[in-house]
């Protein structure tokens, strides 16, 4: 009894002693931390004396202010970079004694031939020069380098990058017109700059985290976490930690633009910066359509409707069984054009699936099965992409669609502009598109749009305009057969109203309408510059 008392009272004295080097550490702990911390703040506030010195410099030399737009894959051709160009062009415009910059990570190109591309891509060509700061390691914000924890390694990535773009040239105005969020605090508060956002996708949304918090499989939410509940927990934890990060980053920013009401809400969510925020949609290029003349195509379709009527007058049975009160869908095959990447957040399956589910309400008799078919058009960016669609076309196999359905990949513009003109009904089933360039192309065209019941097209794009509908929107199997089927009994002048509504709509998302948007959201910005 003795011997255990005594080793009890030596394990008291270990502790007590424990706690006495513990407490005898914390002063000198507290002075450490109080001299790193004054180290790091006069480290930091070098480096913006430093910065601030050089672009004293930069602006004396040049004579004026200059903006810088950091656009890592400026060469890719996509929506994303046709607001860069129509971004540059109309500010080149407004202001013509500033200079602009682009960072950009594109290798093995001049800046002759990334401004021989926008003008052959998009038909815009800059009033004035523009000058490239080509970054070097723009592998940091790859998705592909980091095969876990992609948010974060992309975001610390953009970082890095971001400093190299700031050291290489220091702005007045700093402009993220890709979604790089974290770059933001860099160029403000190292750099001393002014800096505006254009958000074309949240890099994390509320939506996001509700589907790892409900362990719903998708394709950002792989099967393996989604089955198991402590995976699924961890990283709802890590979504929302980085959702708090992402806020704070973005709530840097002076002036934000978002492209549609869908990321609007988002942003609003997670950057909390109501007074700073607003919509700016995508310039989309419709153009290219509105040489399509929608009067004479139906004209057409209802000069045979009125032979057709006649010969029921007639007495024309077999007409008659024909007509069978289906508005005229029978005269010809009725083409279902799909347009977007074969990507996995694009959802070809649901298309397929909704597609068999149509053919079975139809049957096989005149405006059945043999007169409709479904054109899947897209991209394919690598072997990833080509496998998915080989995928695609197994499932066709599968459902015994492939007669019916065909795949044109990588098709050139005359050849996609010639499909959608043609065709009777424009499909989307992306689900939260944040905008929905395709499906405002489709509406241009002529096509009669089908979208998914979300997002960009839901909030923004298939909305009733000046009284009238513009398209459908749908959400499941059930819901796209029903809907297609809908479109289908549709008498041709009932198709033509909503196809020229459509068209008058989408003027909202002309260049003019970007141009005069964007200026009124950074007049506040670069008048400040003009000083």
């Amino acid at each position: 009894m003795a011997g255990h008392d005594h080793h009890h009272h030596h394990l008291s004295l270990c502790f007590c002693d424990l706690m006495r080097l513990l407490w005898s550490l914390v002063v000198p702990c507290a002075y450490l931390s109080l001299a790193l911390t004054l180290v790091l703040l006069l480290l930091l506030l070098g480096v913006r004396m430093w910065l601030h010195g050089r672009r004293k410099a930069r602006r004396a030399q040049l004579g004026g202010p200059a903006v810088a737009f950091f656009h890592p894959y400026c060469n890719a051709g996509g929506g994303g970079e046709r607001v860069l160009w129509c971004s540059l062009r109309t500010l080149m415009h407004r202001y013509p004694s500033t200079s602009f910059v682009v960072y950009t990570g594109d290798q093995g190109v001049t800046g002759e031939q990334i401004l021989e591309g926008a003008q052959q891509r998009f038909n815009i060509t800059l009033p004035r020069p523009v000058t490239f700061v080509f970054l070097r390691h723009r592998v940091l914000v790859e998705a592909g380098s980091y095969p876990h924890f992609t948010l974060l390694g992309q975001s610390a990535g953009s970082m890095f990058l971001g400093w190299e773009a700031l050291t290489a040239f220091v702005p007045d105005l700093y402009v993220d017109s890709m979604g790089y969020a974290f770059t933001l605090p860099i160029f403000r508060y190292l750099g001393g700059c002014k800096v505006a956002s254009y958000v074309h996708y949240p890099t994390v949304s509320t939506d996001m985290l509700s589907v790892v918090r409900e362990r719903n499989p998708r394709f950002n939410n792989a099967d393996f976490i989604s089955r198991n509940p402590m995976l699924s927990a961890v990283k709802v934890v890590y979504y929302c930690c980085f959702a708090l990060l992402y806020g704070l980053a973005g709530s840097c920013s002076d002036v934000i633009m978002v492209n549609s009401t869908w990321t609007l809400g988002h942003i609003l969510a997670l950057w909390r910066s109501p007074s700073r925020t607003s919509v700016v949609y995508p310039p989309c290029d419709v153009r290219a359509f509105l040489d399509v003349q929608l009067e004479e195509e139906e004209e057409d379709d209802e000069m045979e409707e009125g032979w057709e009527e006649l010969g029921r007058e007639l007495g024309s049975g077999e007409e008659e069984e024909e007509g069978g009160g289906r508005g005229g869908e029978h005269r010809k095959c009725h083409t279902i054009v799909s347009v977007g990447q074969f990507r996995p957040e694009k959802d070809h399956c649901l298309q397929i699936r909704a597609f068999r589910k149509l053919l079975d309400r139809r049957g096989e008799g005149p405006g059945g099965r043999e007169s409709l078919r479904l054109v899947l058009i897209g991209g394919c960016r690598n072997q990833e992409d080509e496998e998915r669609v080989l995928m695609l076309r197994g499932l066709c196999q599968q459902l015994d669609v492939s007669d019916r359905i065909d795949f044109k990949l990588n098709v050139p513009f005359e050849e996609l502009k010639r499909e959608l003109v043609d065709a009777t009904i424009g499909l989307h089933t992306m689900w939260n598109e944040h905008f929905g360039i395709g499906v405002v192309e489709c509406m241009a065209a002529g096509t009669i749009v089908l979208a998914h019941k979300s997002g960009g097209p839901k909030l923004d794009i298939v909305v009733p305009y000046e009284g009238g509908e513009t398209g459908f929107l749908a959400d499941s199997e059930d819901s796209y057969a029903a809907a297609m089927e809908t479109i289908l009994l549709l008498s041709p002048s009932a198709r033509l109203e909503m196809r020229r509504n459509a068209r008058r709509s989408v003027e909202r998302f002309s260049d003019q309408e970007f141009e005069a948007c964007f200026l009124a959201a950074m007049e506040s910005l670069m008048s400040k510059l003009e000083r």
